[in-house]
């Protein structure tokens, strides 16, 4: 696109003194859409629009008047579209997205900031968007997590397709392990965490890697055997390159086994599967098209392309896109913090209105709508943004108000 940070940067001049100093990318983006930027071109130009707007926000307002008066020329008359930016490849059945809360502690307004975008785009083109509950680490999930995720989802989303517990598509997981291992493409390990963690630093091959196929099939069978390996004693992983460039992508674990008795399987399962082995899976058999997620998930991303691949199915992959945290200097988002404060008595329950969980939000009277427009105007954008928790509100509340 020709003329691209010029024009970006009238974009966001403009749209920053529209909204009082504070340009959104996702609107910017937009009108370089409209300005004839491809959607194909994005990966190599979008950490220059993020700096772009992430620069202008740092100006007064009065030197972003005087700036956009330098560079008015560059916005075209064309009226600009409200709302969220467009996403590729959408097809006409509309896309298919999802959320994925752990049942480990209350639901809270960090769930909401990144979450309500998934929610609006399937209601923007329609579609089915799918909460997948996370509870295949039986350490941390909680009985109680389940039916308050139900309720806090159905009041801030309200278009839920289907909920789902990962932990009741075990045997999903379990084939597609077995799939992996018959490819070659998975082994189990027997090295200790620290012996596993040596070798990786020095780029060399873990000595289980090498046996046969037929060999660790029968390792598999004694993970699952309730007198085979105990917790510690062997984990799968997924045959990546123990070369790679990233320490991370280095092959990853996939499955473990723990005997923590479960909140719904109880002892059912000693083998348990990790988070990159369940969330590609689930986004395989459930035909996930669209992902927007924390920019925190960008090596997660990569190792699910892995198992994508060894599946065939790396064309399918969906668009994704990584998303900014907003990071609050003043408030406590940790569900471990929020539970052991609630114990302790520090404060009464989740509703709480001390404390920034879903149940508080909707007792203080909050709307799930406020969110959606807070979503709208921040549009799709992977600037981190910190800020306080009055800043945060007196946003939220302007919102809230109008509605």
């Amino acid at each position: 696109m020709k003329d691209l940070e010029k024009k970006a940067k009238a974009y966001a001049l403009k749209n920053a003194i529209h909204y009082n100093g504070k340009a959104n990318q996702g609107a910017v983006i937009s009108s370089l859409f409209h300005e004839g930027l491809e959607k194909s071109e994005m990966p190599k130009v979008a950490k220059i629009i993020s700096q772009i707007v992430a620069d202008v926000n740092k100006l007064p307002l009065d030197k972003q008047k005087e700036e956009f008066s330098k560079l008015e020329s560059q916005v075209s008359e064309r009226e600009q579209r409200e709302g969220l930016p467009e996403l590729p490849d959408v097809k006409k059945t509309g896309v298919i997205m999802r959320f994925r809360p752990a049942p480990s502690g209350p639901m809270h307004i960090g769930h909401l900031v990144s979450n309500v975008i998934n929610s609006l785009y399937v209601k923007k083109y329609g579609g089915k968007f799918y909460i997948v509950i996370d509870d295949t680490d039986p350490s941390t999930a909680l009985s109680e997590a389940y039916k308050n995720i139900k309720v806090d989802c159905d009041w801030a989303f309200g278009n839920v397709y289907k909920y789902l517990n990962s932990s009741d598509r075990m045997d999903l997981y379990y084939k597609n392990a077995e799939k992996l291992l018959k490819k070659g493409d998975a082994y189990v390990c027997t090295c200790s965490q620290e012996e596993f963690k040596k070798l990786a630093e020095e780029k060399k091959d873990c000595p289980c890697r090498n046996l046969s196929v037929k060999k660790h099939q029968e390792l598999w069978k004694k993970m699952l055997d309730k007198k085979g390996f105990k917790e510690g004693e062997s984990v799968l992983r997924f045959k990546s390159d123990m070369k790679h460039p990233n320490p991370a992508m280095r092959d990853f674990p996939l499955a473990r086994v723990s005997l923590h008795i479960h909140p719904i399987q109880k002892n059912k399962y000693r083998v348990w599967p990790l988070m990159n082995l369940v969330v590609a899976s689930d986004d395989m058999d459930l035909g996930m098209t669209h992902i927007i997620r924390g920019k925190d998930h960008r090596d997660n991303a990569e190792r699910q392309k892995m198992i994508y691949k060894s599946f065939g199915k790396e064309k399918s992959f969906p668009w994704t896109f990584f998303m900014g945290r907003i990071k609050f200097t003043d408030v406590i988002l940790s569900k471990r913090k929020l539970i052991a404060a609630i114990k302790a008595g520090e404060f009464e329950g989740a509703e709480d209105e001390r404390i920034p969980t879903v149940a508080s939000l909707r007792k203080r009277g909050y709307k799930p709508e406020a969110f959606a427009k807070l979503a709208e105007q921040r549009g799709l954008t992977d600037v981190d943004k910190v800020m306080s928790a009055k800043d945060f509100f007196t946003q939220l509340d302007k919102f809230n108000s109008e509605i």
